[in-house]
């Protein structure tokens, strides 16, 4: 008898995942605080705007009667007012990442952060760059006069062959450009030097396997994973703590809002018994896969309990690490990735920060693959900032001066009941942090420079009306002549919602009510300048009431298992996340529709 709870891989879907936005600011989730008149709900209010956005009652069945985009502006901003004020977003996309336009490209499969911007690499042409460097390196210009201002690197890596315990206590030479990055990065991270150690990793799933391998793990121990969905690098580190005896421990989530069960996920972190060495608790705050939120006070209570703490920033937005109260929390463990050019290049690193306090507890690992150290590349990237104030010896690049990063501690929060979709802090709560810039290292990370200067509040409202129109328009869809009008498009997990997160999963059904296979929209997408990806749910348990659901799933993971190792491959890719920066407009989901 199959068990209602199905823990392995399971439905194919796509996802349409908004990382790079903040996630929306939720208020205060209290049974005890809701409104008994949904008129002065915020929420209803919310959710009320939203499905007037798109022609209210109205079911789409063809491309023809999709409204246009000036008809969809229109009806957005008469519903919701607000989105005007992130208009400053729509700038910036026009200004520093235009080639979206010009290549009529969406772009909804990057995970992580930016680090730069298209405008720079026309803005450090070679001629521009030779022009500008002339009157203190002519070398300088004359190693960058052959190098195409489209195929910049920006920066190269190398790999270092050292185990992780080794590299965080006795570290590695580490050249002043990386330093640059580094401390760019802690301060874009609102982390602090003192606390925080920093590791460079090739990608994601080398930095889950470097800390599983170096994780003390013991028999009576264990991993307890929060994901609703299949992912490579986590499967890496369930892998590598069984090996060494210990028990791998997973989430439940409810079909089909995929909620977490927090009755069964609070017996498995609290346990009377055992309260030291409880092992290791992979904790991300949303769902990559299907929006679903969680309360970071899962964190606090698993610290609470003797777990390690590793929080997967992955699907944060930029700024959403001012909202965690992280002087408060700080996880022993943080992964989170970095790629060079929205839309354009999605190259990057994966940056595994580790509690200083917490280094003592790792242990000797053999592994010694993943660990990189970021180089300058020979390119425009190394741009001359000339202080006025400093002469700039020619022997002396200025890219690598040194810039003192500025890092805000947040307030601490209050305890509360954990609840599935627990508050956050209120914007009134939040601390401004004055833009710095770091020209002075002669390192322009102009992505994160954006975020800083559109702000906690403008992105996380700008992120929560699109991700909620985007909703609102594809249940829109239906197919013609079905009689009861049968979707085109289903969603997994939360709809629209003022507190879900930034990333969307769902699947394309035909007329029949036959699912259409992931790859083939995948591609059909791709065909159409449509960057999407596609992933499997885990973890799921299904009432009796979903009995149908539930034999529709298994047969489709019966249907992968059987497929050739190489066709099983193809099936289950794993999901590279679908995302939009913050510049992401009704345009684009237009599109997307």
């Amino acid at each position: 008898m199959q068990s209602d709870c199905i823990r392995d891989a399971s439905k194919a879907c796509f996802n349409t995942c908004c990382v790079n936005p903040l996630l929306g600011l939720p208020e205060p989730h209290s049974s005890s605080t809701k409104s008994a008149n949904p008129a002065v709900d915020p929420r209803h209010d919310f959710v009320s705007a939203i499905l007037s956005s798109i022609q209210p009652n109205t079911d789409f069945t063809n491309h023809e009667s999709i409204p246009s985009l000036q008809e969809l502006l229109s009806s957005l901003r008469n519903a919701l007012p607000q989105y005007m004020d992130t208009v400053l977003a729509d700038h910036i996309r026009a200004q520093d990442y235009y080639h979206l336009s010009l290549w009529n490209h969406v772009c909804l499969d990057y995970i992580g952060h930016g680090l730069f911007s298209y405008s720079q690499i026309q803005s450090w042409s070679p001629t521009t760059y030779a022009a500008a460097s002339s009157s203190s390196s002519s070398a300088a210009a004359a190693a960058v006069s052959s190098l195409s201002a489209a195929d910049a690197p920006f920066f190269e890596v190398s790999y270092n062959s050292v185990n992780l315990n080794s590299y965080l206590l006795y570290g590695s030479q580490e050249s002043e450009f990386q330093a640059a990055i580094r401390k760019r990065i802690m301060q874009y991270m609102n982390l602090f030097e003192e606390d925080y150690s920093l590791v460079f990793t090739a990608n994601q799933s080398s930095a889950f396997k470097l800390l599983a391998d170096s994780y003390p793990f013991q028999p009576n121990q264990t991993l307890l994973t929060i994901y609703d969905y299949e992912n490579e690098a986590v499967e890496t580190m369930i892998e590598s703590a069984k090996r060494r005896g210990a028990r791998a421990q997973s989430a439940i989530f409810s079909w089909p809002n995929l909620r977490i069960n927090s009755r069964k996920l609070r017996k498995l972190v609290v346990n009377k018994s055992r309260l030291k060495n409880r092992g290791l608790f992979a904790f991300p705050l949303q769902s990559r896969m299907t929006g679903s939120r969680y309360s970071y006070q899962w964190m606090n209570l698993a610290r609470d309990n003797g777990w390690h703490v590793l929080l997967d920033a992955s699907a944060l937005g930029a700024k959403e690490m001012e909202t965690l109260g992280l002087s408060l929390f700080q996880p022993d463990f943080l992964i989170c990735s970095f790629f060079k050019i929205f839309g354009h290049n999605p190259s990057g690193f994966c940056c595994l920060f580790i509690k200083k306090s917490s280094i003592p507890d790792l242990s000797q690992s053999s592994t010694s693959m993943g660990i990189i150290s970021i180089i300058p590349s020979k390119g425009p990237f190394q741009k001359l900032a000339i202080d006025e104030t400093q002469q700039i010896n020619e022997e002396t690049p200025p890219e690598f001066q040194e810039t003192k990063p500025v890092i805000i501690k947040q307030k601490e929060p209050s305890k509360s009941e954990i609840e599935e979709l627990d508050e956050k802090p209120e914007p009134s709560q939040i601390t401004n942090k004055k833009h710095i810039s770091t020209n002075s290292s002669g390192i322009e990370c102009r992505a994160l420079d954006h975020a800083d200067k559109l702000g906690l509040i403008l992105i996380s409202s700008r992120v929560r009306y699109l991700i909620n129109w985007l909703v609102n328009a594809l249940l829109s869809l239906r197919h013609p002549h079905s009689g009861n009008g049968l979707l085109l498009v289903r969603i997994y997990g939360p709809r629209i919602k003022l507190d879900r997160g930034p990333a969307l999963a769902f699947n394309v059904y035909d007329w029949k009510g036959e699912r259409v296979d992931p790859i083939l929209v995948q591609k059909l997408a791709d065909r159409n300048n449509i960057s999407l990806t596609c992933g499997f749910l885990k973890n799921i348990c299904f009432p009796e009431n979903f009995q149908e659901e539930k034999d529709k799933l298994l047969e489709n993971r019966k249907r992968v298992q059987e497929l050739n190792p190489e066709e099983k491959r193809k099936g289950k890719q794993d999901w590279g996340g679908c995302g939009f920066s913050f510049s992401g407009n009704v345009e684009q989901f237009r599109r997307r529709v």
